[in-house]
């Protein structure tokens, strides 16, 4: 048995979210170069998965797409991918919860530095400026997530779960993550994409790029494609340890008033 099979049996058999409405929900899947395939259970995926995933794809292996480290864990297979009805709703909250518990599982048997978690949601709830409703509702679903993972695991204690910290990072299952959002809205052209999206990157990956001299490199590459798509760098981006991540999250420039809305 393989070491990452091994986690996934892990994840699979122990799984503390494990509801009959996440199992509803539930579509944690994997992709090995032909076909996306369900990994928690033998149902084929839907039609609505398949379609948001190959255009994920698409997205990410397009030229001008300025992150490099989602661009790598597509390429190494170092990725699983769930799609979802309304972001934020408690149907989503349920199945992404059984499906994020099983990626902070699973990843740790990756040979890869390079691991994402991709959940695709078909809409959003919210009023008419796109922006304000997604960051809305991308807090909202974090918040649902920690109602429901708070009871039964700590945060990272890695990085800090006070969202107003220089070194917040989200934390779920004990592991921490830097969370990416993605849509339709999105003023910044590197977070365009068709479908309401959530991008859960493990945090410690960024400590071992720091560690292997590799983070430095690798942060400007995406800063110079993100200028040569939109002629300025977001507003929001910050080296980490000088203002929480929490402003990076929604993708919605904000100014310094800004609060996050998410409480530990």
């Amino acid at each position: 048995m393989s070491e990452t099979h091994s986690f996934l049996e892990r994840a699979w058999h122990r799984n503390p979210f494990d509801s009959d409405l996440a199992r509803a929900h539930s579509a944690y899947a994997g992709y090995d170069g032909a076909d996306l395939t369900r990994l928690l259970e033998t149902a084929a995926p839907r039609p609505f998965e398949l379609v948001a995933h190959a255009a994920f794809r698409a997205f990410v292996q397009a030229p001008e797409f300025s992150c490099l480290g989602a661009r790598a864990a597509l390429a190494r297979g170092t990725y699983r991918f769930g799609a979802y009805g309304t972001l934020a709703s408690d149907a989503a909250t349920a199945g992404l919860a059984r499906d994020l518990y099983a990626f902070a599982t699973e990843r740790h048997g990756f040979e890869s530095t390079f691991t994402t978690f991709v959940a695709v949601f078909r809409d959003v709830a919210g009023d008419d400026d796109p922006e304000v409703s997604f960051e809305s509702a991308l807090w909202k679903q974090l918040q649902a997530l920690h109602a429901l993972d708070r009871p039964l695991h700590r945060p990272d204690p890695r990085v800090s779960s006070d969202p107003d910290d220089p070194h917040f990072s989200y934390s779920f299952a004990g592991s921490a993550f830097f969370v990416v959002g993605l849509h339709p809205g999105a003023s910044r052209s590197a977070r365009r994409f068709a479908w309401p999206t959530l991008v859960f990157n493990a945090h410690e990956q960024f400590e071992q790029l720091r560690d292997d001299g590799r983070f430095d490199g690798l942060q400007e590459k995406i800063r110079v494609r993100e200028i040569e798509l939109d002629g300025s760098l977001n507003s929001n981006v910050a080296d980490f340890g000088t203002h929480s991540e929490a402003r990076q999250y929604a993708g919605r420039p904000v100014d310094g008033t800004w609060r996050c809305p998410f409480r530990p």
